[in-house]
């Protein structure tokens, strides 16, 4: 046999002689291609992925000039649209999807070697996915050149598409359904052979035709053991090449032992030693349990899944606006800012904008849990992924691609699903030793049953402890659980950020709340108002909001929000006086409007007291002429409407409550004692609440912070676990471990429920992977089952621990 290619493995064709230098020897390659895929990887420094990889490269061919065609126009900025997120500078981010990953040692592979071209910022690979996200400064480096780097060392990159993914998922479920048809009908077939010779008595059915019945079993039993279970040799072959032994070495074993076994016994006439209907029929049982677990595993991260999804294909839009309604249909990602676009009922919003005309009810569920219809009218702004519901709008583009808010929960997404939290790191390690001993077990057993029984009887038992053991079910305990929960949390408006957030929210003990933007709705309003006396003309708030006509005070916001689209008197000889407040003329009388003293002293009295009935955490401004003080407004930041529910809830759970806040102390004091919160901390600066929550952890507390503006930044980072609102400032956003969506802080309690129960199936499902394993390992060891019930309760153990993960996805209702 020829030799084989250092970097594919296939045969070097006779004649051909294509050296590599490596470490110090000649290696060959079988082409050109593969030598310069090689020789590349090699003089980048990255000669280890030979050392690591676990599966063969595919052969290499050296790029047509085509190809190098097709990566440069990639260059264009207006086809980078719909993938490349342009940041700070000429630093891009782009979205891509790579062809030709097979093991863990490939992703090492691709992120080192792009990692090393001058310009790359950071690369990152989800294995799970094979997408990867790289940032590069674009005045250093082109995508080409990137895309040009994965293809010299055997692989292709693809702008991200999940139409494209999802057909390379289908086509891997194809091949798995094909592989478990052929043994499901082998498995019949050779069961209608092994059942008359089970059944019979002995010596009933003649040798000629016993031998007939084996032999037509094990011609039926080779399409099983030769394609059916090709995906546990390819797993072993990996694990040989990386030494080490995974979960599926046993497997392996013990298939291609009883399969050997068998036909050994069947080409010397060893009448009780021939058992392809056992072969046949513990593959089928792997194969149709990891079917079920695939399709059990691909349902706990649907929620997560469809949001990449979200994007129409296609847009309307309006090339003559206003002028005209005619539209035509575009690709949506070659939408540009400052488009305008036509979204009809029923379509969903292609980019992010806001609406130029039109009123319309809009659908966010699925971005930020909110099921409630929310009203858009003109100048609201909408976001990539909802849906329009009642009527037409006319929209003005403003983000699109990987610009758009859902491209930003995707991101953070993929980041927390990276992630691997401590209990499945733990789980791993333990898996890694469980096989090993596993496979000492096995040698031991075969050992043992030999010298009381004879190899024969030894090997079938032998058989069975190789494959009755579930490794798999250890490590897919916490993963399983985590995906489920983490998608689920995304319905409902709450988006992880980080692998550890659900693990770590689970054992919280103490919440702490900023004030502003989170208990209150970051926003001054008219919370009441009072008149003493009414006024001569106008109601007092039009009033007051005349006075206030063009300032950008946030009082004067909320006295002229308040107003609403009345219209206001008109207003001579206006000033202001800066500290105090405004005064001008109005119907031949002079208005004064801001503090009671000044307010008063327009009618030569002292200041007069606020009266009790207006809130005590307030900022209150008066309006008065020369007969004194006319009305009293009370401004202030308005309380949501969730949170006096939620604080009662938490409390309810046993949870410490604190409250901290740059306000002033009456301010601060008033809230905490409306809401029942002992712990409160007034006029906080950021280092303030940094040392608060620093202390809080040497005193032993798990601490959940919930922040939303800039001076919540160091906190939330400091936090155990962290929740950002989603309409805070970007950098709160970026330090949340979580982030609330859709600001709704009433979903707190449910992210508590779901991560404690998280955290209680993972433990379900470790301890009935222990202790599946500490009943059947004895059993099997003892000889009280057979290879295919073995086979049998590995499959079920596994869909036993993804179906109790599932318990975790919200139902459709």
């Amino acid at each position: 046999m020829s030799q084989p290619c250092f970097h594919c493995h296939l045969p070097i064709p006779a004649g051909q002689d294509y050296p590599i230098r490596y470490r110090q020897q000649t290696e060959h390659a079988c082409c050109a291609g593969c030598q310069a895929v090689a020789q590349t990887i090699i003089d980048s420094g990255l000669g280890d992925y030979y050392q690591h990889r676990t599966e063969d490269a595919g052969k290499a061919e050296p790029l047509p000039a085509e190809l190098l065609q097709q990566i440069a126009l990639y260059d264009s900025d207006k086809l980078q649209q719909s993938f490349v997120r342009h940041e700070d500078g000429e630093v891009r981010e782009a979205t891509l999807m790579l062809e030709g990953i097979t093991c863990a040692a490939c992703v090492w592979l691709n992120e080192q070697h792009v990692r090393q071209l001058p310009g790359v910022l950071s690369v990152d690979i989800n294995y799970s996915s094979h997408r990867a996200r790289v940032r590069w400064d674009n005045s250093q480096l082109q995508l080409s050149r990137i895309l040009q780097a994965v293809a010299e060392i055997g692989y292709r990159a693809h702008p991200y598409d999940s139409a494209r993914q999802e057909t390379l998922q289908q086509q891997e479920r194809k091949t798995a359904l094909n592989r478990l048809w052929v043994a499901g009908l082998s498995m019949m077939q050779v069961m209608m052979y092994a059942v008359p010779i089970y059944m019979a008595p002995e010596g009933d059915i003649e040798s000629q035709w016993l031998w007939i019945l084996h032999w037509s079993s094990f011609v039926l039993t080779l399409p099983v053991v030769l394609y059916s279970a090709i995906p546990f040799y390819r797993s072993t072959l990996r694990d040989i090449h990386t030494r080490r032994v995974g979960m599926d070495t046993p497997v392996t074993i013990g298939i291609l032992t009883a399969f050997f076994a068998s036909l050994w016994a069947l080409l010397n006439k060893v009448e009780h030693g021939v058992y392809f209907d056992s072969v046949s029929m513990f593959i089928f049982l792997l194969l149709g349990g990891r079917y079920l677990e695939g399709m059990a595993r691909r349902k706990t991260g649907e929620a997560t899944e469809r949001l990449v999804k979200l994007i129409p294909a296609f847009a309307h839009q309006l090339d003559n606006w206003p002028h005209s309604r005619d539209c035509r249909e575009v690709a949506a990602a070659n939408l540009e800012p400052g488009a305008m676009l036509l979204v009809r009922p029923g379509e969903t919003i292609p980019c992010d904008g806001h609406i130029v005309d039109g009123n319309s009810s809009v659908n966010e569920a699925l971005l930020t849990g909110e099921s409630t219809p929310l009203r858009k009218g003109c100048g609201d702004s909408v976001i990539a992924g909802s849906v329009n519901l009642a009527s037409p709008l006319v929209l003005q583009v403003t983000q699109t691609g990987g610009n758009t808010r859902l491209a930003g929960i995707v991101r953070l997404l993929d980041q927390a699903l990276a992630e691997k939290p401590q209990l499945a790191q733990l789980a791993d390690r333990f898996a890694a030793w469980f096989v090993s001993l596993l496979l000492l077990a096995a040698a031991g057993t075969f050992i043992g049953w030999s010298l009381l029984d004879g190899p024969q009887h030894a090997l079938w038992i032998t058989v069975a402890v190789l494959v009755i053991s579930c490794p798999c079910a250890l490590s897919l305990a916490t993963p399983a659980a985590l995906t489920a929960a983490t998608g689920h949390l995304a319905q409902i408006g709450v988006l992880t950020t980080r692998g550890h957030a659900l693990e770590t929210l689970a054992r919280v003990s103490d919440v702490v709340f900023d004030k502003t933007g989170t208990l209150t709705l970051g926003r001054m309003r008219l919370l009441a108002s009072e008149q003493p006396a009414h006024p001569d003309s106008s109601p007092a708030l039009l009033l007051a909001a005349a006075l206030e006509q063009g300032s950008e005070h946030p009082i004067a916001r909320a006295l002229l929000e308040a107003a609403g689209t009345q219209p206001l008197p008109a207003v001579g000889n206006l000033h202001n006086q800066p500290g105090q407040g405004v005064e001008g003329m109005i119907g031949g009388q002079r208005w004064r409007l801001g503090k009671p003293a000044f307010a008063a002293e327009l009618a030569g009295l002292a200041a007069q007291a606020t009266p009790p009935d207006l809130p005590a955490t307030a900022t209150v401004v008066a309006l008065g002429n020369a007969a004194g003080i006319k009305a009293w407004f009370a401004i202030g930041d308005q309380l949501r409407d969730s949170v006096p529910a939620l604080i009662g809830n938490l409390q309810q759970q046993g949870l410490r409550l604190h409250l901290l806040s740059g306000d002033a102390e009456l301010a601060v004091a008033t809230l905490a004692g409306q809401l029942g919160i002992t712990h409160y901390h007034a006029g906080a600066t950021p280092e303030d609440k940094l040392a608060y929550v620093r202390q809080l952890q040497q005193d032993g507390a798990r601490v959940l912070m919930l922040g939303d503006g800039v001076n919540d930044a160091p906190v939330l980072a400091r936090a155990d676990v962290s929740l950002a609102m989603g309409g805070g400032t970007d950098v709160a956003r970026a330090s949340g471990d979580m982030v609330l969506m859709g600001d709704d802080i009433a979903q707190l309690p449910r992210a508590f429920a779901l991560a404690r129960r998280c955290l209680h199936i993972i433990r379900e499902n470790l301890a009935w992977a222990a202790l599946y394993n500490l009943v059947a390992l004895p059993l099997a060891i003892a000889g009280h089952v057979t290879p295919w019930v073995a086979s049998l309760g590995m499959a079920l153990s596994s869909l036993l621990v993804v179906g109790n993960a599932l318990r975790l996805v919200k139902r459709s209702k």
